[in-house]
């Protein structure tokens, strides 16, 4: 008998959803960063539990709609949890129960859920444990409540134990020795984002976005050629930085990440151009593949 579903990571901006992904899989194909709202779209992770084939969906934080990107990525979260067979939701140590409850409103079909209080190593074992007992109040609204420390990967058999449980019995739905069913060049234009978020401050990586114009394979070598969307004239000049030296640094972390994943030498080739009010024109959102 096997079991299959798909699981998506549900919380607040920054909580550790892109990195709790990477760590079950053990690769990181997920864009992760330290700033909120690094993630804005669906991206999945395919992990092997014995005869469970778990679909993990990572998703774009729980927040408030702003611009037309931010709609686009609260609507990603709303639609991911209502796809899916479970959700996670992800709750770090630090934060209070309230987030937690305006989860539960928008829960409107009822989707089971587990609870991760992720974060533990940051805290003393007594804030733990008075953390644990505030959500005692909403114990008949979840399956399981899992603290995890993602770097130690505490917690996290146990909490592929209780999806398994709880996932329906089917046959697998993508050959077990896959990793995700996302496209290469999602993957390649979010370590390329990774590395504006790593290396360049401020509003600046909220205003840019990376679209993959193309990927020559040849044997040993991938060469990707990918432009760099901003939003003023004045932030080219940034990303690029003095004698090219940010740009550099930015493709220098995407490429060994690429080269990581793929087991190949990446040859990786960077543009940036300016598209003016890029974040709330509608029409060039959906050209480059933000649809509602």
């Amino acid at each position: 008998m096997t079991k299959a579903g798909f699981v998506s990571l549900i919380g607040r901006p920054n909580a550790g959803k892109s990195t709790l992904m990477n760590s079950l899989l053990g690769e990181n194909i997920a864009m992760v960063s330290q700033k909120a709202n690094a993630t804005r779209k669906r991206s999945n992770a395919i992990v092997m539990h014995k005869d469970t084939q778990i679909i993990f969906v990572d998703t774009p934080g729980l927040h408030e709609r702003e611009k037309v990107l931010n709609q686009y990525m609260l609507d990603e979260a709303l639609k991911a949890m209502g796809d899916c067979d479970m959700i996670v939701y992800l709750a770090p140590v630090t934060d209070s129960v309230e987030h937690y409850e305006k989860f539960l409103k928008l829960n409107n079909n009822r989707v089971k859920h587990i609870i991760v209080i992720s974060k533990i190593d940051q805290v003393s074992q007594e804030k733990l444990f008075k953390r644990i007992a505030s959500y005692n109040q909403f114990a008949s609204h979840f399956e399981a409540l899992i603290p995890v420390a993602i770097p130690k990967k505490v917690g996290h058999e146990d909490l592929l134990k209780v999806i398994s449980k709880n996932l329906p019995e089917s046959p697998f739905l993508y050959d077990p020795e896959d990793l995700t069913s996302e496209l290469v060049r999602d993957i390649y234009a979010g370590f390329i984002r990774e590395g504006i978020f790593e290396n360049v401050s401020d509003e600046i990586p909220y205003e840019s976005d990376v679209l993959i114009d193309s990927i020559e394979e040849e044997k040993g070598l991938d060469k990707i050629y990918a432009t760099i969307i901003i939003e003023k004239e004045s932030q080219k000049g940034i990303i690029i930085g003095k004698g090219g030296e940010s740009i550099k640094r930015i493709g220098k972390s995407a490429r060994e990440k690429i080269e990581r994943l793929s087991g190949k030498k990446a040859y990786l080739n960077l543009q940036v151009s300016v598209k003016k009010g890029w974040t709330k024109d509608k029409a060039f959102l959906e050209e480059i593949g933000y649809k509602a």
